[in-house]
């Protein structure tokens, strides 16, 4: 029999209730259950086959490492299909995951009925209505609708989480670790990278050998091409050394410490480019903002307009501008927090913003860092003395631009109302980072478009999360000394001591890895006005790989590949193969030309067509 309904109609109650029934009347009864993420027994993240012995006791398991049913479905059938020839005789119970809705849940239903060969189909619906009834009524075996108990409701999220982490933790109860290569292993699944270990650390992992499952547990870390588990005990090291496959997908510790879906690597919320044609672009001055992390973000003059990205760091009052085309959306307040330009190169439609930050920073404000390629200084100073400044006296606006030249950094200082620019001591860079700062860092890449432009990468730190699950269970209040361990792990001091609430000391190294969730650093690059050519992209792909966001211009469609090299500029195509060898989590196409603007289908389609996820305007007027 196979329970279909809703979550929240009871179909676990239901199963329980029936088993009891069967088992008052001396009928064996076994139930595979088959919903990963909310099980009624077993282990979260697996379909577990249970016999009733006045309660639900698992007899065997299979991993699956995710809790989404409805996007691991063909996975979730197979493992039922393994499972189902080890019930044994008596009534079976399918106790199925409450994916009823969309293609999903049609495919889920068709394949369990037909896999599990089932021969009655107990359906829980409310007020008369069942999900998915013509495609129920459809099915070869008789079915039953019932009306679900008033009582029924379904548990909030955050208590869903404690319950599924309070089984995986018993399943972890007596636990040991490991370190396996992974030299040796078959990554299955959906691993993150491996060069982002940060990425790892807490998601559930399954050991097998020939598709047989030797382990179910959860990564401690990834580092030197070791991997670190925290397996059930006993753990064999023998066994374990016959592994051939690790299965990892998106089953991971959040930062407080709960067993949830980990979302894309990569990626958060956003808005995606709707799978239909799209009607008309907005007007091409409506803004396309996004976020990554701590930082929101604004693409200002809309993917028409000229190029100026505006990143605001939501927590400190500070501004970043990449390139600073036409400005005159932005408040003159705005350019007060502005502490670093990054500026791809000088042509006007890059440049001309630099008026409106000239005349907003009228008054004593500390000076403006300008980053670009060689010769920004010169156009810098041209434009500062293209006013008369006599009346400011000594509040004029105070720059240092920054000229990248291979292996050195060249400064000048520049000051509104003070003739000429002082030259600064040059500083050595390496590996193109321009500013490093606490929490995040700048780095530039310089290609060609006819003259060189500088490509920009913002990559944020990695993040570290207090468990408070570990927390608690170590009887520690929370404090001050939450931040200084999270500081020390920071700045690799492992064997610094740290003083507890509790008067005692212990070392860094010795609590950090049960108390602390690594998340990884994101990283978004921000591209424009170049040539599609071999060099260029042998530089471009490493600078973007597994970026987070890629802003990127596309200015041409692919019939237009002529167009596009003559005027050294990207093509749809070039924009989306370059994402996708990048491996990037989302792409955001800008500085389309103009000659599109009365119908930018072509634009989208083609983008559609060569990258998932590209971002698009949030409105689509008719």
């Amino acid at each position: 029999m196979l329970l279909f309904g809703a979550p929240g109609t009871g179909k676990s109650t239901l199963a329980g209730a029936l088993a009891r029934e069967l088992a008052a009347r001396g009928r064996a009864c076994w139930c595979l259950g088959a919903d990963p993420g909310n099980p009624a027994f077993g282990i979260p993240g697996t379909v577990s086959l249970g016999e009733w012995r006045e309660r639900w006791r698992p007899i065997a398991w299979e991993p699956l490492c995710t809790l989404d049913a409805g996007r691991f479905r063909l996975p979730l059938v197979a493992a039922v299909a393994r499972l189902l020839v080890q019930a044994g005789p008596g009534v079976l119970l399918v106790d199925t995951p409450g994916v009823v809705r969309g293609v999903a849940g049609r495919e889920l239903l068709g394949a369990l009925v037909r896999e599990v060969r089932v021969e009655k189909i107990l359906a829980l619906g409310r007020g008369g209505r069942w999900p998915l009834e013509a495609e129920l009524r459809a099915q070869p075996c008789e079915l039953l609708l019932l009306e679900a108990p008033a009582a029924a409701q379904r548990p909030g999220d955050l208590a869903r989480a404690r319950l599924r982490t309070r089984l995986w933790e018993e399943h972890l109860a007596t636990s040991s670790h490991c370190a396996l290569p992974l030299a040796g292993l078959n990554l299955t699944g959906t691993p993150p990278p491996t060069d982002l270990p940060d990425a790892w650390t807490g998601r559930q992992a399954a050991l097998l050998r020939q598709g047989r499952c030797l382990a179910l547990g959860e990564v401690e870390g990834l580092d030197g091409g070791a991997i670190a588990l925290r397996l059930p005990a006993p753990a064999s090291a023998v066994s374990l050394a016959d592994a051939d496959t690790l299965l990892v997908r998106d089953a991971r510790r959040d930062e407080h410490g709960l067993l949830r879906t980990a979302p894309p690597f990569l990626s958060q919320k956003e808005r995606r480019a709707p799978a239909a044609t799209p009607p008309r672009m907005p007007p091409p001055e409506a803004p396309l903002t996004g976020r990554m992390g701590a930082v929101d973000f604004t693409l200002v003059n809309g993917v028409f307009g000229d190029p100026l990205l505006h990143l605001r760091f939501r927590h400190l009052g500070r501004s970043l501008l990449f390139d600073l085309g036409e400005g005159s959306r932005l408040w003159a307040r705005l350019a007060h927090q502005v502490s670093d330009i990054f500026i791809s190169h000088a042509h006007m439609d890059h440049l001309s913003g630099f008026i409106w930050l000239l005349r907003s920073r009228l008054g004593e404000f500390p000076p403006c860092r300008i980053h670009g390629p060689p010769g920004l200084a010169g156009h810098i100073d041209c434009l500062i003395r293209g006013f008369l400044w006599d009346r400011i006296g000594d509040n004029g606006p105070e720059f240092e631009v920054r000229e990248l030249h291979g292996g050195w950094i060249r400064r000048s200082r520049h000051k509104a109302g003070r003739a000429g620019m002082q030259a600064l001591d040059p500083l050595p860079v390496e590996e193109g980072l321009l500013l490093a700062e606490p929490g995040f860092r700048v780095r530039a890449i310089e290609l060609d478009h006819h003259t060189p432009v500088l490509a920009f990468a913002l990559e944020l730190d990695r993040t570290l999360n207090i468990r408070k699950d570990r927390l608690l269970a170590r009887g520690l209040e929370p404090g001050p000394w939450l931040t200084e361990l999270k500081q020390r792990v920071l700045e690799g001091e492992p064997d610094r001591l740290l003083l507890l609430p509790d008067g005692g000391r212990v070392r860094v190294a010795d609590i950090a890895p049960d108390l602390l969730l690594i998340n990884p650093g994101k990283k978004l690059v921000y591209v424009t006005d170049i040539f599609d050519s071999k060099s260029n992209r042998v530089r471009l792909i490493p600078f973007a790989r597994n970026a987070h966001t890629l802003i990127c211009e596309a200015c041409f469609a692919e019939a237009e590949a002529e167009n596009a090299a003559r005027n050294g500029h990207l093509t749809t195509r070039a924009c989306t193969e370059i994402a996708t060898a990048a491996g990037v989590g989302r792409l955001y196409p800008f500085h389309f030309s103009r000659r599109y603007q009365q119908d930018p289908d072509l634009l989208l389609r083609e983008l559609r067509e060569g990258f998932p996820r590209v971002v698009c305007p949030p409105a689509w007027p008719a």
